[in-house]
């Protein structure tokens, strides 16, 4: 009995510290046939994924699906939770072949051709780190708060420096937007350099300023949004 205590511990551990090395942020850029450059990120908080291929000269939004998953050794489970071109996909599961080491990550699905991915960052500096669900908002200086674990959700997760939000159903499985980029967090200020964005292209490029505070496993996010509104949003971590 102590033997298979300590083996599950161990594999446990082992768990862990792939899951722990496999955070962060990576990417692959793609040329097409006519020459054309496409940039293709992957995005790993703790538990919660995305991924992404814009356009890298124009930031042109091409696709996005991510969810939750999950890594045992060299095998990734990932759960797909949103998909901008294939609302089916939405509740399906995929095994995932991974080689891994500290610069670069090879994916496998299927048998189909290897993906190689360059690491960007491994989750640090990060003081915001993770995956956050939008949870309310503080309109004339009251709160209005919503219930997370409803379908309808609107999620970001951050890596160390990369950034990217995401607004989807579960249940409907409809695929609202989403946009990212790099961030930096320096003095209390949160800045969102966006690379695309779903909804309007002509804001790849912009830089957005915000004043951040953490506080009670709060995230408070206050500033303009890119249309020029006032805003202070809350977020919580996703569990």
């Amino acid at each position: 009995m102590k033997k298979i205590i300590v083996l599950i511990i161990c594999n446990l551990f082992v768990l862990n510290i792939n899951a722990q090395f496999l955070n962060g942020a990576w990417e692959n850029e793609i040329i097409s046939e006519n020459g054309e450059k496409f940039k293709y990120v992957v995005i790993f908080g703790d538990g919660y994924h995305t991924k992404s291929v814009y356009k890298s000269e124009t930031g042109e939004f091409l696709w996005a699906n991510g969810g939750s998953w999950v890594q045992y050794g060299d095998t990734m489970i990932e759960k797909i939770e949103f998909d901008s071109n294939s609302p089916d996909e939405v509740g399906k599961e995929y095994s995932l072949k991974i080689n891994l080491d500290h610069s670069s990550v090879v994916v496998t699905q299927n048998g189909g051709k290897p993906m190689k991915f360059k690491r960007i960052d491994s989750g640090k500096p990060g003081k915001l780190y993770g995956a956050w669900l939008m949870a309310g908002r503080v309109r004339d200086g009251k709160r209005q708060m919503r219930d997370t674990d409803r379908p309808r959700k609107t999620m970001k997760i951050l890596s160390g420096t990369r950034f990217q939000w995401i607004a989807y159903n579960t249940e409907t499985k409809q695929f609202m937007g989403t946009g990212g980029g790099t961030y930096t967090t320096i003095n209390g200020e949160y800045v969102e350099n966006i690379e695309f964005f779903s909804r309007d292209d002509t804001k790849a490029g912009l830089s957005l300023k915000f004043n951040y505070e953490l506080t009670n496993n709060e995230w408070n996010h206050k500033g303009f949004s890119s249309k020029g509104d006032p805003m202070h949003e809350i977020w919580v971590k996703r569990k």
